[in-house]
């Protein structure tokens, strides 16, 4: 029979059935043999039989529930208790462990019109071997039929049931770790952005102001001064440690950033943007130029902000990401076709993909010198707009001019 993963209460009911068809088959044979009834010796071999062939298909594996092998072996057990029911109206109580077999392995649309005609069957021996007519004598056998379809039905309905729970449960387990991955994934990453903003706003910012001041310190002193070597060795070595500075802050880089170039970043965000019936398009305009880490990052996050709440937000059918290098400036540029909107979200309303709302992505403008305006009316669209000034020649940003 089936060997199928139930909990051990099935195992333990099975077990049970079993005992009960067997214990029944010896029932029949004792009073067989004890009462005298003709053709006990009969009784005693169809018995035995039938006791060997259930032994046998219980623990022949290819006895499944739906296959053939399971069908034959049904039909062979059936027949041989129609025989011993000729013999003994003892194996009239057989009935009720066949039923449960019945239902077991044969698909609903053939178990229950099994189970009738054996109800059936068992009845019409009951009348054959001459025994009292009661009420008993039908309602018996047919209220066992009941009770063991409403068993097995209801069994399984519980199993589903159970199964169906520990499935969910698995898929909760297995998402709660998926988002557990996913907020460990973006918390490192929020730390290696603000680790770079930090070293770039305080170290990078300092050391390039020592620079600066040694720089005009070594101009003012005459060249055959005595501190004049000392202030040189102090601006180079001030040099040194902001350039490693800065290769920390772009070590710490997105990455998005680690693997080519800004524009290479953003044409791989507007691929990778997808909702229902948008269309995202990347250009750039102008001749690109090397920008520092900080401005990499803050045009970045700004587009992937900026989109995250066109997807979200606007039902946008078309947006465009422009990014324009422009002689003393940068700008990025995304524009929608969306809703629109009157008032700008407040702060704390930005996305996942950015972590920004509106707000936030002023103040990261600002923090380099930047500027950033948002035009949008109700069905007309939103256009956000970053406009960042380009480093000087000896490589400081706008900020570090100020």
């Amino acid at each position: 029979m089936e060997k199928r993963a139930h909990p051990p209460v099935a195992a333990a009911l099975r077990l049970c059935l079993h005992a009960l068809l067997l214990g029944l088959l010896a029932l029949a044979a004792v009073k067989a043999v004890s009462g005298g009834v003709p053709h006990s010796g009969a009784v005693v071999v169809v018995a035995a039989v039938l006791a060997a062939a259930y032994a046998a298909g219980a623990l022949a594996p290819v006895v499944q529930p739906g296959t053939q092998a399971g069908a034959l072996w049904l039909a062979l057990l059936w027949a041989l208790w129609l025989a011993l029911l000729v013999l003994s109206p003892d194996a009239l109580w057989l009935a009720f462990p066949l039923y449960f077999l019945q239902l077991h392995l044969l698909p609903m649309r053939w178990s229950l019109p099994a189970v009738a005609v054996t109800a059936a069957a068992a009845i019409a021996g009951f009348l054959l071997h001459g025994e009292k007519v009661t009420a008993g004598t039908f309602i018996g056998p047919l209220l066992g039929a009941a009770v063991a379809v409403a068993t097995v039905l209801g069994y399984d309905a519980l199993f589903r049931e159970s199964e169906r729970r520990r499935e969910l449960i698995e898929e909760l387990v297995s998402t709660r770790a998926e988002l557990a991955g996913a907020e460990r994934t973006a918390g490192t990453l929020a730390e290696r952005e603000r680790l770079a903003r930090e070293i770039h706003d305080t170290l990078a910012q300092g050391l390039s102001s020592i620079q600066l001041l040694l720089r005009a310190a070594e101009r003012t002193l005459p060249a055959d001064a005595p501190a004049a070597a000392h202030v040189r060795r102090a601006r180079e070595a001030a040099q040194d440690n902001l350039a490693e500075a800065r290769r920390f802050v772009r070590a710490l880089t997105p990455p998005d950033l680690e693997n080519g170039s800004l524009a290479a970043a953003l044409e791989r965000l507007s691929a990778r943007t997808t909702a229902p019936g948008l269309t995202v398009q990347f250009a750039v305009s102008g001749a690109p130029v090397e920008l520092p880490t900080p401005y990499e990052v803050a045009l970045l996050r700004t587009a992937q902000s900026a989109l995250a709440n066109t997807v979200q937000h606007s039902g946008a059918r078309r947006a465009e990401i422009t990014l324009s290098f422009m002689d003393t400036s940068v700008a990025l540029d995304v524009v929608d076709d969306g809703r629109g909107f009157t008032d700008e979200p407040a702060a704390g309303t930005g996305t996942a993909t950015g972590g920004f709302g509106l707000p936030a992505m002023r103040s990261r403008a600002r923090s380099l010198g930047g500027t950033l305006s948002v035009e949008s009316a109700p069905g007309q669209g939103t256009a956000v707009a970053l406009t960042l000034p380009l480093p000087l020649p000896d490589g400081r940003t706008g900020q570090d001019a100020a």
